[in-house]
């Protein structure tokens, strides 16, 4: 089984903020730390420096997906944020970046498994397939 977190954040969101909600959303879920393959976002997030070092001190990769590309998965999402629309042209950035790397990871469909949980300046999803 391939997990994926999903990821969106305000700009200048540390580090620290984006690992308690990861790991507090994993707790909740029951899902070990280690199992989680992969980060992934939208590509305007890709340099955001609380992300990329969060990727870095969990030793995973982050994937970025453009608006297009996450757009797609506007039916599949637990909720549809306006907010997040008027600022990327999509509804949702932490479920639709889970779904759309791990449906890329494993070349099949993906779920979710962890809703979207979110804090003042941070969004977190868990999405599975394999």
């Amino acid at each position: 089984m391939t997990y994926v977190v999903g990821l969106g954040c305000q700009r200048g969101c540390d580090a620290a903020t984006l690992l308690s909600l990861f790991d507090a959303a994993l707790a909740e879920g029951g899902i070990e730390r280690h199992r989680v393959t992969a980060l992934a976002s939208i590509d305007r997030k890709q340099n955001e420096p609380g992300l990329l070092a969060l990727a870095r001190w969990l030793d995973l990769p982050l994937r970025c997906f453009s608006a297009g590309q996450l757009a797609v998965y506007e039916a599949r999402l637990s909720h549809k944020s306006a907010v997040a629309f008027a600022h990327t042209g999509c509804y949702g950035i932490a479920e639709s970046a889970a779904l759309a790397l791990a449906e890329q990871l494993c070349g099949g469909p993906a779920r979710l498994l962890i809703t979207r949980r979110k804090t003042a300046q941070a969004t977190f999803a868990l999405a599975c397939a394999g």
